[in-house]
């Protein structure tokens, strides 16, 4: 892929758009650790002084990229949750439908939780006050659509919703790490079968973990 320089609006936008798109694209083959500027600046046929003239770093392409795949899961899960939960099924059985659909979505997209499992440790880095800053603002309008889908289906959570939204995030972010073993964790399970009980897969523990965490923070009657 190359470009001719960039004049307009529309071509800058484009740029970007490619940037984002081939970042995604590495995504697929390698974890976050993993996409370097330089890998980027070569697949996406621009110079790397070229690339930083529409992001600042690494880390604000994938800020931005997190950000895109937040909104489009959101879309998603709205109509997944519509869907999914039947507002007339008592409180416990409600609760226990939302912990599902938000586990099997969840677990559907493990590049997204991997990012988001690295934003405080990694991507909230080498980047200026305005980028972080402006990522925030954009993860607190996420957060708020959330919630509110979470309390559309389950309004007994009250203000203990934007609690479980944020603990369910934190949960599929962190346990991104353990979804890919490195190749010597691999090999000691090959070698020891039995190891594998301690090993994490995100559709296996999500659910429960989710549903534990929800109705521990459901009021009582």
């Amino acid at each position: 892929m190359t470009f001719q320089r960039a004049r307009t609006e529309e071509q800058r936008e484009i740029r970007r758009r490619a940037i984002l798109d081939m970042a995604s694209t590495m995504l697929d083959e390698m974890p976050v650790a993993a996409v370097t500027l330089n890998e980027l600046s070569r697949r996406v046929g621009l110079a790397k002084p070229n690339v930083l003239r529409y992001f600042e770093s690494r880390e604000a392409v994938l800020l931005e990229l997190l950000d895109h795949f937040l909104r489009e899961w959101l879309t998603e899960l709205d109509g997944e949750l519509a869907a999914g939960v039947d507002e007339n099924l008592p409180m416990p059985e409600r609760a226990t439908a939302v912990a599902e659909i938000l586990s099997r979505s969840l677990s559907a997209r493990a590049v997204m939780c991997d990012l988001f499992g690295a934003q405080s440790s990694v991507l909230e880095h080498n980047v200026s006050v305005e980028v972080v800053a402006r990522y925030k603002r954009a993860s607190l309008d996420r957060l708020s659509t959330l919630t509110a889908l979470v309390r559309r289906s389950l309004p007994e959570l009250g203000e203990n919703a934007t609690l479980f939204c944020l603990q369910t995030m934190l949960v599929a972010g962190a346990l991104s790490a353990y979804t890919t073993p490195p190749p010597t964790l691999q090999a000691a399970y090959r070698a020891e079968p039995d190891l594998t009980r301690i090993h994490l897969e995100p559709k296996d523990y999500l659910k429960p973990a989710l549903t534990a965490t929800l109705l521990g923070v459901l009021p009582r009657r």
